[in-house]
């Protein structure tokens, strides 16, 4: 006799976990029981790629930060970098002290640059050497330009001063000044000037020749209380293309030596009666005036006298 096969239903664990939790949520009538509330569990942290990303980032800035401090001491060692300044550049409480030689690639800005006390300042360029001065507005008011073929100053007026602070050379739009006791020029063709000059005294070296000439023009000296010209060595030339005169309004001629000589004046005598040419001789008066007198064989200054009168 054979027995029927029974089939038999087996709950699965989902189901078995709820019905179980069904049981101790079952209850008889007139009991009360709080149901306990659905919990929800939350993860925290970063976990997977993210978490990978976030450790390679801070080991990025961890590496950049070492380069940086790196690159910042080598360059603090490179420069000099110290308490008091920079290499040979110093700060000290009056502004910049800088050491040895300097080179400046961009225009420079300052108020005052000067040398130490044993030392003397140099500037030097390969094209030239410009400073200027400015207004409150950015305007160039001077400057001092040396190149390689010109030394140029642009200002309403240039002076030259000695130490003790008197003027020696200015010049400006009207004239030109020269504060010295004496100007010497030694070129070998003097100095040229194209209009008047004003000085109480021209001398030339000792044992030297001074020569006053106007090529193409006239030549003149003006002097309020007189004009003297000495040589105390030599002697003393006026040589004119044309007549040299020798006029004085109020005054005399004086001729103050012990010979006084015409070599080219012509010495006549007196001739016949008929004869058109006119002789004359010179003859002086006792207080030196010149006059001229008719030539005879003998002198005849006496005879014509009554003009020293």
């Amino acid at each position: 006799m054979k027995e029927n096969p029974v089939a038999v239903c087996v709950p699965r664990p989902q189901e078995v976990q709820q019905m179980v939790r069904e049981q101790y949520t079952t209850t008889t009538e007139g009991t009360l029981v709080e149901r306990p509330e659905i919990q929800y569990v939350y993860k925290i942290g970063i976990y997977g790629w993210r978490k990978r990303c976030l450790y390679l980032f801070v080991l990025l800035l961890l590496i950049i930060l070492l380069v940086n401090l790196g690159l910042t001491i080598w360059i603090l060692k490179v420069m000099w970098f110290s308490p008091t300044g920079m290499g040979h550049l110093g700060v000290t409480k009056d502004g910049l002290r800088l050491e040895g030689e300097s080179e400046f690639l961009f225009p420079l800005y300052t108020k005052e640059i000067r040398s130490r006390m044993d030392s003397s300042l140099l500037l030097q360029s390969t094209q030239n050497v410009t400073v200027s001065a400015r207004n409150s507005e950015g305007n160039v008011t001077g400057r001092l330009k040396v190149g390689p073929k010109m030394v140029e100053v642009q200002n309403q007026q240039f002076q030259i001063k000695s130490k003790e602070g008197k003027p020696l050379f200015t010049v400006d739009e009207e004239e030109a000044v020269v504060g010295t006791d004496r100007l010497r020029v030694t070129g070998p063709e003097g100095a040229f000037f194209e209009h008047s000059v004003e000085t109480p005294l021209v001398r030339a070296d000792p044992f030297q020749e001074l020569r006053l000439e106007s090529p193409t023009r006239s030549l003149s000296m003006d002097a309020p209380k007189g004009i003297h010209i000495k040589a105390h060595a030599g002697k003393i030339e006026a040589l004119s293309q044309m007549d040299i005169t020798f006029h004085s309004s109020d005054g005399m001629l004086v001729l103050d030596a012990e010979t006084v000589c015409l070599p080219k004046l012509v010495q006549g005598t007196q001739g016949p009666a008929s004869s058109s040419q006119s002789l004359y001789e010179i003859c002086v008066c006792p207080d030196g005036k010149l006059y001229l007198s008719a030539a005879d064989v003998g002198t005849t200054c006496h005879e014509n006298s009554h003009v020293c009168l």
